[in-house]
Order: structure tokens, then C-alpha cells, then sequence
């Protein structure tokens, strides 16, 4: 409880007059004409600026956003050679190690003219491990120290992809020393966009973690929480169910069993019906990667079924995505398709038909889209296909899978709506996405009577702003509960 506020002099995004809004116990407990409520609480004049309902960002790891932050900057290289050269920079320039190895973050190889070594990276640094992780998280290249730490064979690339990089990946997060301090920072930067709410998809003990977050005081946001497989039969002995709520303070509740069934567009592992293009089509993984059996996922999701747990399943490529419907469908239970990057023509309409959550992370299109057009060439219609699944009635969520992409929901809202950024042409602009669809993807709360006073006010009104202004959105105030988690008026 949270005490009475009154905002007064605020516009809806709806249009219309300047209103007053009255708060009281977390709740929005009066909407009037502006200047006619009665002063309830703390009074907050708006100076006329936009309200509407706090955002969300359905897809994020955020121990790998907060861990991002301490990593060598790799997001601006386009080649093998700009990733050494970063690496032997941060070598020379004494750059700070995790757990005794250089770790950087953010390269993506899909176009790469001359792919990644072993031998160059150990050239480059032999005498401490190496780890650096790819943009979509999806693979590692790492060095003969690395691999001797870990015990591990690679091939002459240096690369290790999907189970097995994930499992590691895990294991460095588990290790790592990331103080509380790291996370309220992180929690206090997203909150300063105007979010209230994420959807952790963290390969952790999100039950204890986040319900010790905070009781310690990271109170930014609310917190959906996902369990993997290998902890479904410890939440399941618990009596979780999706929707409990899991901490002491309220923020914390459970959500969804996540299930990765293929790879990604980027480490041309996304499981498609058609092989990669130069790719030997009788090669076991031309067409992709099954990382998880669909026997074994309609088994996970059949024990998640009977303990009251919903579902959250990635699905990248088309292949994955119609086995993926046809596995729901089968078990006739409601969740949600992760990604959703690749869909059949007639996969579409089924997101609806089976009542699926199609979450889906839109400034993905425009870091994929060159990757998009060669190792999916002619298939791009049907590719991050916002608009399409749209007017098929599926509903939406956006989100950023931070930290592959930013964690700030108008980064996300301006990509749905634009399909471009910088000077480049919007990509396959039927795709694009009304402002008031992908806001509707963007919340979970309303600003009407009786509803959470999860709110968030703007300097701009999002339907007058343009692409970039939408992109840079100012945000003059973020409220959770009635509570000012971010305030500059």
C-alpha cells in the first residue's frame, strides 16, 4: 500500500483534455477533468505531458543485461578481424576479468567474410582463458585456454553452439560475483523508460533469487518468472502454479515453464523447413538444429499441464514453429511461442485458433535483417512477420530479449511500427505494426478506474512522435503501485 497521490494536469494517449488522476492503495481510484479533483495525498502537477499504462518487456535474462555491462563491447564489430582486434585491445588496456578469464559480449557472425579460429583467437590471447559470447547468446568463441579450463574438444573455429554454450553460459552466470548493487542499477535504468514489469527467462533459481532481490529492496518492477526443465519436478514438489506470487513484497510471480526447441537465425540453427543456403542439403543440421525432441517437449509440457504451469516455448525458425503449434494444439493448453521469427503462410492463422501468445522482440528485425535476407533469402515476407500474425487475431507481446537487445519497451515500439532505424528504408513495411497494437503488447494494465496505478508519463505524446522520437521516448516519470520508481517533474 502506497497512500494516496493525485497527478494532476495529465493527457491520456487516447487524446482528449488534460485529466487528474487520483491514486490511493496502488490502485487508480478517480479519473476527472483536469483541475477538478480534490487534492488526495501528494499532489503532482504533469505540466500537461502524456500518461498511459506502465510497460512491459515479455523477454528478458537480466543477469546476462546486468552481466553484459562488465563485458568487452563487441556489438560494433562486423568481422572476425574487428573482434580480435577489440579483444587484443582489452588485453593491452588491462580490461577488468571475470573469474580470472576476458569476457566480451555481442559479436554476430552470420555474415562474417572470413569465419571465426581457434588459432587466431589464440593468437591474439593464449595466456588466460578467453570467452566471448554472440549477440543472440546462442554460441561462444573462446580460446585453447578457455577450452583446457572447461574440458573441452573444439574444432579448429573455436566455436562451441546451442546445449552445450548454453550450459556453460549458465554456469559463468552461477559464478559470477554481480552484486545487488548491479541489479538495482540495471532495475533503476529500465525503470527510467517507463517499465514496470518483465518476464524473466533466466536459466536460474528464480524463485529464490528474485524473492531475495526483493526483500533486499530491488523494487523497480514486477517480475513474471520462468522455470526451465531442469528445475519443473522441484517447482512442481513446491505446489507452484502459474500466477502465484512467490516474494513477500507482492512483485514477484510465477509464470511459465521455458522450453528452447531450436537454435538461432544468427548460428544458422534456427530449425527450418529448408536447408541454409551453401549448406550440404544431406548434412544433419542443413535445415537447422532440434534442440529439444518434440516427443521430449509434449512430455515437459504434459507434466507442466498437470501442475497447473503454463508454457513458454522459443520457436525461431518455421520448422520449430509448426511443430511447436501442432505440439499445443495436440495437448489443447494455452502459451506462449517465443520469437516466432519464421512462419509458414499457414501457421499464421493458428496462433488464434489455439489461443497462443506470440512473443515476439521487434528491434531483432532490424539487427537480422541483412542475415535475414541471405540465409533466408525469399523468405523474408514471413520473417519477424509482426503485421501478418497481427491480422491473423494473434495476440502479441513485445519484449527485448535483453540483453541481445536493449531493454527499453519505445526502442521496441519503434521498431514494430517502423521496420527501420538510422537511414536505412523500412524492411518489408507491411510487416509494420499499428502504435496502438504494439502499445497493447507493451502493458498489462490499463489507465481506467479499478486498475493497478502501474503508469508511466511521457514528455511527448507517442502519436504525434515520429520513429526516432518514439525511439528516444522522454520519460518524465515511471510509477509501480502509485510509487514513483522514476521521477523528473
Amino acid at each position: 500500500m502506497t497512500g494516496s497521490l493525485t497527478l494532476r494536469n495529465v493527457r491520456p494517449y487516447d487524446g482528449g483534455e488534460p485529466v487528474d488522476v487520483v491514486v490511493r492503495d496502488g490502485m487508480i481510484a478517480g479519473i476527472t477533468p483536469g483541475g477538478t479533483a480534490d487534492a488526495d495525498g501528494g499532489v503532482v502537477d504533469g505540466g500537461g505531458r502524456w500518461i498511459g499504462p506502465g510497460l512491459w518487456d515479455a523477454h528478458v535474462h537480466f543477469t546476462q543485461h546486468v552481466i553484459r555491462r562488465r563485458r568487452v563491447d563487441l556489438t560494433e564489430t562486423h568481422s572476425a578481424a574487428d573482434v580480435l582486434d577489440a579483444v587484443r585491445r582489452a588485453r593491452v588496456e588491462g580490461a577488468p576479468l571475470s573469474d580470472g578469464m576476458l569476457m566480451g559480449y555481442g559479436f554476430r557472425d552470420g555474415l562474417w567474410p572470413v569465419p571465426a579460429s581457434l588459432a587466431a583467437l589464440d593468437a591474439v590471447v593464449s595466456d588466460i582463458p578467453v570467452v566471448l559470447v554472440s549477440g543472440d547468446l546462442h554460441c561462444g568463441w573462446m580460446n585453447s585456454a578457455a577450452a583446457a579450463r572447461f574440458g573441452l574438444a573444439l574444432d579448429e573455429t573455436g566455436l562451441l553452439r546451442e546445449g552445450p554454450w548454453i550450459d556453460l553460459l549458465h554456469s559463468f552466470d552461477q559464478a559470477g560475483d554481480l552484486p545487488l548493487s548491479a541489479y538495482r542499477e540495471a532495475a533503476d535504468a529500465a525503470a527510467a523508460r517507463g517499465v514496470v514489469g518483465i518476464v524473466e527467462y533466466e536459466n536460474a533459481d528464480n524463485v529464490t533469487d528474485w524473492s531475495e532481490r526483493t526483500a533486499q529492496g530491488l523494487d523497480a518492477f514486477r517480475v513474471d518468472i520462468a522455470v526451465w526443465a531442469d528445475r519443473l519436478e522441484s517447482v512442481i514438489a513446491r505446489g507452484l502454479r502459474t500466477g502465484d506470487v512467490v516474494d513477500e513484497r507482492g512483485l514477484v510471480e510465477f509464470g511459465r515453464l521455458k522450453v528452447i526447441v531450436d537454435g538461432s537465425l544468427n548460428t544458422r540453427t534456427a530449425w527450418c523447413w529448408d536447408p541454409y543456403p551453401g549448406v550440404d542439403p544431406a548434412h544433419p543440421h542443413a535445415c537447422g538444429l532440434e534442440s529439444v525432441p518434440i516427443p521430449e517437449l509434449r512430455r515437459l509440457l504434459t507434466m507442466a499441464r498437470g501442475a497447473g504451469i503454463e508454457a513458454a516455448v522459443h520457436a525461431i525458425g518455421d520448422r520449430a514453429n509448426t511443430e511447436v503449434l501442432d505440439t499445443f494444439e495436440a495437448l489443447g493448453m494455452p502459451g506462449v511461442i517465443e520469437h516466432a521469427q519464421l512462419v509458414r503462410e499457414e501457421d499464421f492463422a493458428r496462433f488464434a485458433r489455439l489461443g497462443l501468445i506470440a512473443s515476439v522482440q521487434p528491434e531483432h528485425a532490424m539487427d537480422d535483417r541483412d542475415v535475414a535476407d541471405h540465409h533466408w533469402a525469399g523468405r523474408t515476407a514471413r520473417a519477424f512477420a509482426f503485421g501478418s500474425l497481427h491480422r491473423a487475431d494473434a495476440s502479441l507481446r513485445l519484449g527485448s530479449d535483453a540483453p541481445v537487445a536493449p531493454l527499453d519497451p519505445w526502442i521496441s515500439l519503434a521498431a514494430a511500427t517502423a521496420r527501420s532505424r538510422g537511414d536505412r528504408e523500412a524492411w518489408h513495411p507491411e510487416q509494420r505494426l499499428p502504435l496502438d497494437v504494439a502499445l497493447a503488447a507493451s502493458v498489462r494494465s490499463s489507465l481506467v478506474v479499478g486498475q493497478r496505478a502501474d503508469l508511466v508519463i511521457s514528455d511527448r505524446d507517442p502519436f504525434a512522435s515520429d520513429r526516432d522520437e518514439l525511439r528516444g521516448m522522454p520519460v518524465a516519470a515511471t510509477l509501480l503501485g502509485g510509487r514513483f520508481t522514476w521521477r523528473a517533474i
